[in-house]
């Protein structure tokens, strides 16, 4: 899925006063998170989760394959906490801009 500049800016502003809903531990991405983090996703579109793991490249590396599994987009990361997107046409809470 790939956003525009306008649309990030917009669920960049939405995610601002979200609460992680998503943790991801020592354990890394099992199977269990992976389904959590669908279930979040549909029920809520936008969703911020925080990763445990001490090393950055370990992060990215569990981001990226969390955004490939769950088809969704990287809204932003910093540090320890990202924001993920994937439109809910049934839900439709996040009405992106156009452009």
């Amino acid at each position: 899925m790939q956003l525009s500049d306008k649309q990030l800016r917009f669920l960049r502003g939405r995610a601002h006063t979200l609460k992680p809903v998503i943790q991801i531990g020592n354990n890394g991405l099992t199977a269990s998170v992976l389904l959590e983090t669908r279930r979040a996703l549909a029920d809520h579109e936008l969703i911020k989760l925080r990763i445990q793991a001490a090393d950055r490249s370990a992060r990215d590396a569990m981001l990226s394959e969390l955004v490939r599994d769950t088809g969704s987009a990287l809204v932003t990361r910093i540090g320890h906490v990202a924001v993920l997107f994937q439109a809910n046409p049934k839900l439709s809470k996040y009405p992106l801009p156009d452009g």
